[in-house]
């Protein structure tokens, strides 16, 4: 099912009634979901990520714009008439009914010809069980299943009805890091083999970015990118986008461009030709880093960790925001512990720089 959202907004009043001015959860967002695509909702908290859902699931109305269900507005449709199955963060389970109950709870509300049968929801109920594999604990109650299976269950209970369209509220939250891990990968294959459209909405990057076929960056209720995942962490369009993508994240240095040269601090550390010249921020993942004897770029170091299967380098300099740099080098580079500096060459691809003042992206052409 192909989702188009036209200049979709929400708007809440202020509760300060003095100042008058209302609060924008979603601001203007235009998007084409693409028919049987997972696509992540990402942003930090407060950025309008869980209002687009619940404008999506219909259970809050458009302060203007359109929704689309292919070719059915939905705007105003009441959310019981418009197929969808919401996930919610704290799996919103009945406590007092089995797990098979749960899952056939949905269909037990259907009315005049869509009424099924007890043997057929109990057939419904089954398969969508297999499915997120919890086939065998039909008989158990929430409280006798971990953080995982009540997840699966939520998942079922949505699947069961076959929505047109599935919707994913923070689902992982609430799990340890290795149920995190494994469920997210219990999503991606139950959605790739029911074929829904999904919407998975999170402040996760990792999450949204392992799974996900494109991901929307949100702040603030306005969109700031969308693409692929590599493709928006490999090009950030701001620095907001390539300060929020990315673990460790992106190192920020104040810089300056000169004569078609980026200065960190009074080293010229890459040809950036195209750049305009002035004041800058410059950022460079983590693994843009290239140690060698005669780099341009000169950092204290710090102290080195070793991870199994790459290197960190904790180094500092006077002119980066964070507060300490990370560079990931591969396990085999060598680097002696004992100095006190270490000189880094830069993998042009993974500098950008910016405008200082707006966060834009600058391009240049790399030498």
């Amino acid at each position: 099912m192909k989702v188009v959202l036209e200049h979709l907004t929400k708007k809440f009043p202020s509760r300060n009634k003095k100042a008058g001015k209302d609060v924008i959860a979603v601001n203007d967002f235009t998007f084409e979901i693409p028919d049987g695509k997972l696509i992540g909702l990402l942003g930090p908290s407060g950025c309008g990520k869980s209002t687009t859902l619940h404008l999506l699931s219909g259970l809050q109305k458009p302060t203007a714009g359109k929704i689309y269900f292919g070719e059915d507005d939905v705007t105003n449709l009441p959310a019981e008439n418009r197929g969808v199955g919401l996930v919610f963060q704290n799996y919103a389970l009945y406590p007092h009914l089995t797990v098979l109950q749960n899952i056939i709870f949905p269909l037990e509300n259907r009315k005049g010809a869509d009424k099924l049968s007890k043997e057929k929801m109990r057939e419904m109920a089954y398969e969508t069980a297999k499915l997120v594999q919890i086939e065998t604990l039909m008989d158990r109650k929430p409280s006798e299943l971990s953080g995982g299976q009540q997840q699966r269950v939520a998942i079922a209970r949505a699947l069961v009805k076959m929505p047109r369209i599935l919707l994913l509220d923070e689902p992982l939250s609430n799990l340890d890091a290795r149920l995190r891990l494994q469920t997210r990968e219990e999503i991606r294959r139950i959605q790739c083999e029911t074929g829904i459209t999904t919407v998975f909405v999170t402040h996760d990057q990792e999450e949204a970015m392992s799974i996900s076929d494109l991901i929307v960056v949100m702040k603030d209720g306005v969109v700031q990118q969308i693409g692929e995942p590599q493709q928006v962490y490999d090009d950030p369009v701001n620095l907001f986008v390539a300060k929020f993508l990315g673990t460790p994240p992106v190192n920020v240095f104040a810089a300056e461009v000169r004569a078609g040269e980026l200065f960190i601090g009074s080293e010229p550390v890459l040809a950036v030709k195209g750049a305009p010249d002035g004041p800058v921020t410059a950022a460079i993942r983590p693994e843009g880093f290239l140690p060698c004897e005669d780099g341009r770029l000169t950092c204290a170091l710090s102290r080195i960790e070793v991870m199994g299967r790459d290197v960190s380098v904790i180094c500092t300099h006077p002119a980066c925001e964070n507060e300490a740099i990370r560079a990931i080098l591969r396990s085999e580079t060598k680097i002696v512990a004992g100095s006190d500096s270490v000189r880094f060459s830069l993998l042009a691809s993974k500098v950008y720089i910016f405008n200082s003042e707006t966060g834009e992206r600058i391009p240049f052409d790399a030498e």
